[in-house]
Parts: structure tokens; C-alpha cells; sequence
């Protein structure tokens, strides 16, 4: 066993992890960052038309859920960056901030602080705007398919949006994407490596996280496995911000959580905290493949595969919107029983406010071992109602002139066999449903018995211990929750810093 100490451990480099080191490193403190994964070398992470690439491979945890009853028994791949950087690595880029109703209905619920008025200014503070900001937001020329595909969402009806971020969601848009010079840009990169070489910073890299050491009701530390090596980490205040899968995940191993599930495997209970690992929500999408008679060109670091989505109600009643359809200029065949032409595009129907909510629990206490991810998928018949429309608004968009006509489109999934009536598109949604990979709630903040974390983002029932990572959000965001994700890790760092 070695020790170290640091004035802080931040326990993941993802998107909030590598913003609260550098703010840490900023104050004058010394930070160690833990992460499992290594460098960002392979140039398929900085290329968005190589993202497919990173699926299954080193740089991801290859994580898959358990089999979801109402999706055919399916289990569903959640791609989770295992790098520096984290799921940013792996991601489309997209930055949406989501709405205002999302933080006021935070606040709504005791989380003071975090209303929209509050969390606004975070996000300016992100983003280049002049002097301001270190992230990258770009709108890169849309290529000819993503052209028509906007055209057709136009010609189907909706408004031409042209900022989603500042106003009203509804309608299509652009994408506003982090990319500097036609490549990724994570918050790793735009934070963390142009200090790579700060004096405050000591970078444990290729570390898992095996759990907590926690000393009279107090985080003191943690413990790391390294080439097979016990190791311990100290720290006057600890970080854990290793994501909706991975924060549970470790406080669970720590003897955090839900008494009687930490029972069953033999883990002391420290904290009963019955909200860990409960409440995961996510974003989950359906392809609506089309096959085109003119070419469509392959995509470009200038032309990424998806420039293109919309926002839209399946309700018109209700407060925002709950569609969130996003476009590849390319057709996506998940699995071998997909098949179709190589030229053509998809429409991808996507839910973004569920009512379902899933668990995280542990199926061992090793932390080699995959957590067990249920997203109790269609629990409330809702969610399947949403996505629905969805998937028949996208054949329709599909189906306008400047697709139809210019391009040649023609239905290639769910395929022409397969008619708009709900029966028929609810079994494709079983049959083709996957995460968007926007995972949340899993350590919700609030004030009420089952929260994990207070508005502070300090764990309730422990000291030291922060929490900074899409886990702590009560619900998820209208939308991707990467900027979100960011805006929380700003927020951490002010909290932090004043505490």
C-alpha cells in the first residue's frame, strides 16, 4: 500500500471532472485526478465520422443493461468512456442547454440555487463568447442531405429554429457542436490539457476505483487498484464524478446506499441512503432508416454525421417538448439482422422526458465488475406513446418533396411492410430502441429522505464528500446533457470554493 495527499481527489476526468480540476488548480489548490482510462491517442476520439469506431473498443466500458422485458428481452450497449475525458470522448458533440422549465422544476423541489435564472449565466461562462469561456460552440456547414432534411422537417410543418439554446426549443435546428479546428473538442481538451504540465497536479491514470475510506464519518480517501495493485489516495475534500453509472456504482462498493442491498453482498453500511442508484432516467432513440437513389457523401471532420434535430411535443399541452429526433447522413444498421443500401440517411425518433425511471445496483462488490443497469424501459405507457409519434412524425418528414423527390428517399427501416398504425410501430420500438446515452438521477440532489445529495452537492449523512456529475440531477434535461453536465461541474466549483 502507497499513500498520497492532495487538498482535493476528483475521482473521473469526464466532462464535470476535468472542468472542477482545472477551477480547483485555478484557486491555488493541488488536485489529484483519478481515472481508469489513459490518453486520448487514438484519432478516432477526434474525429466525429470515427465515433462508431470507439464502441466496444478500449476507450469504452462496454457496458450493457439487463435485458429489458418490454424491448423484447433486449440488452441495450451503454457506450461510457473509459479515457481521459470520460463519455465526451465517445459522444456527437451536442450542445443544448436544455429549458428553463428543466432548473426551475429543480428549484421547484428545494433545490435552491439552481433555478434558471441562477444557472443561466454557467453556461455563457462555458462557452467561447469573445474572451469568455474555453468551449468550442460551432454550427459547421451543413452538408446537402442535412440541408434537405431540414427543408423536409419545414416542409412537414415546423419552424426553422435557429438557436434552440437562447428561447423557445421547438422546431429544427442546426446543431451547435464542441468542435475546434473540425475536431472533438471534450472539456478535457479545452480545460485540462493546456495544464497538463500545472505543478498542483498529479494525474493517477489507468486507476480503478475500488471504494471510499471513510474515518468517523468522514471521506478521507480512496482506494485505487493499479496493474492489479491496492493503492490508497488521500484528500482533504473528495470529488466523485465518474457519471451516472460510475458514482452509484462506488458508493455503493464504499457502503453507501440502500441498506438491505448492501446487506445481501456483505458490505458494511455506513450510510442507508436509499436513493443511490435509484431514479436513473435516460434518453433513448429508435432509427428510422431511409435509403436514397442519389448518392449521399460520406461525412467529413467539416461535415460530421449529425448536424441536424428537432424538438417537438407529442402533446401540445404539455409544458416542453418531449421528441427530441436526431439525423445522420449516414443509414444505422445496429445489429446483423439490419440491413439496407450504404447510401441513405436516418431519422432518429428520440424521447427525451421519461416517465420511466431505472436502478443501478451491484451484481459483485469487485470493481472490475459491470454495475447492473435496468432502465425499466416503458414502465409508464407514456414514454412508448412519445416515442410513437415519434417514429411516425420522422417517416413523414422522410417522406416530404425535398427528401422524397430531390434524393430519392425510400423506407428501408422499419421498411414499407410496416404500416403507421401504433401496433406496428411500438413492435419496432421493441426491436430497435437504444440509450441515447444520456444517462442521470442515479445520486439526485434534493432535501427530501431519498436524496443523495443536498443543493450543496455534499452527500447527506457523510462529510467531505462532493458529487458533481449528471448523477445529482433530479431529472433529466430536455435534451443531450453534456453542456448540462458542465454547467454542474461550474456550479460545483463555485460551491466548493465559497464552502
Amino acid at each position: 500500500m502507497s499513500s498520497n495527499r492532495s487538498d482535493f481527489l476528483v475521482l473521473g476526468s469526464g466532462t464535470a471532472g476535468s472542468i472542477i480540476t482545472r477551477r480547483l488548480l485555478d484557486a491555488g489548490h493541488t488536485v489529484t485526478l483519478v481515472e481508469a482510462g489513459g490518453l486520448d491517442t487514438n484519432p478516432a476520439i477526434h474525429d466525429l465520422s470515427r465515433v462508431g469506431e470507439l464502441w466496444l473498443g478500449p476507450e469504452d466500458w462496454g457496458y450493457f443493461s439487463s435485458p429489458q422485458e418490454r424491448a423484447l428481452g433486449r440488452r441495450l450497449h451503454v457506450p461510457r468512456g473509459k479515457v481521459v475525458g470520460g463519455s465526451n470522448q465517445l459522444n456527437g458533440t451536442i450542445w443544448v442547454h436544455g429549458t428553463a422549465w428543466d432548473y426551475d422544476q429543480w428549484a421547484s423541489a428545494g433545490n435552491t440555487g439552481w433555478d434558471w435564472e441562477s444557472v443561466a449565466p454557467l453556461f455563457k461562462r462555458l462557452e467561447r463568447h469573445g474572451a469568455d469561456g474555453l468551449m468550442d460552440v460551432v454550427e459547421p456547414p451543413l452538408s446537402p442531405v442535412q440541408q434537405a432534411i431540414v427543408d423536409a422537417a419545414v416542409a412537414w410543418g415546423m419552424p426553422n429554429n435557429t438557436d434552440y439554446n437562447h428561447g423557445g426549443q421547438e422546431g429544427v435546428s442546426r446543431m451547435k457542436l464542441n468542435l475546434a479546428g473540425g475536431k472533438r473538442q471534450s472539456t478535457w481538451a479545452a480545460y485540462l490539457r493546456p495544464v497538463l504540465d500545472h505543478p498542483n497536479l498529479t494525474l493517477a491514470l489507468g486507476s480503478t476505483i475500488d471504494s471510499l475510506i471513510v474515518a468517523d464519518g468522514t471521506a478521507v480517501g480512496v482506494r485505487i487498484i493499479v496493474e492489479s495493485e491496492v493503492r490508497e489516495l488521500h484528500a482533504s475534500t473528495i470529488v466523485l464524478s465518474s457519471g451516472a453509472l460510475g458514482s452509484p456504482a462506488i458508493l455503493l462498493r464504499s457502503g453507501i446506499g440502500p441498506a438491505a442491498e448492501l446487506e445481501k453482498l456483505d458490505i458494511d453500511v455506513l450510510v442507508d441512503s436509499p436513493g443511490v442508484g435509484k431514479n436513473l432516467q435516460d434518453h433513448f432513440l429508435v432509427p428510422v432508416v431511409f435509403g436514397t437513389t442519389r448518392p449521399v457523401d460520406p461525412p467529413t471532420p467539416f461535415h460530421p454525421v449529425t448536424q441536424t434535430h428537432w424538438f417537438w411535443k407529442s402533446d401540445p399541452s404539455l409544458p416542453v417538448p418531449d421528441t427530441q429526433p436526431i439525423n445522420f447522413s449516414v443509414p444505422m444498421y445496429y445489429d446483423e439482422a439490419m440491413t439496407g443500401p450504404q447510401s441513405g440517411f436516418t431519422l432518429h425518433a428520440g424521447l427525451i422526458r421519461p416517465h420511466s425511471t431505472g436502478t443501478v445496483t451491484l451484481a459483485s462488490t469487485d470493481p472490475t465488475a459491470d454495475p447492473t443497469i435496468d432502465f425499466n424501459l416503458f414502465d409508464d405507457p407514456r414514454d412508448m406513446a412519445a416515442l410513437v409519434y415519434s417514429v411516425r412524425q420522422c417517416r413523414e418528414v422522410g417522406r416530404q418533396a425535398p427528401l422524397a423527390q430531390d434524393w430519392g428517399a425510400y423506407d428501408v427501416l422499419p421498411g414499407p411492410e410496416v404500416s403507421d398504425d401504433d401496433h406496428a410501430l411500438e413492435q419496432w420500438i421493441r426491436r430497435a430502441v437504444n440509450t441515447y446515452h444520456h444517462q442521470a438521477g442515479t445520486c439526485r440532489m434534493g432535501t427530501d429522505s431519498r436524496a443523495v445529495v443536498g443543493p450543496d452537492l455534499r452527500l447527506h449523512g457523510l462529510d467531505n464528500l462532493v458529487i458533481a456529475d449528471a448523477s445529482v440531477m433530479p431529472s433529466v434535461t430536455t435534451g443531450n446533457t453534456n453542456a448540462p453536465t458542465a454547467m454542474i461541474a461550474e456550479r460545483a466549483a463555485e460551491l466548493i470554493l465559497s464552502a
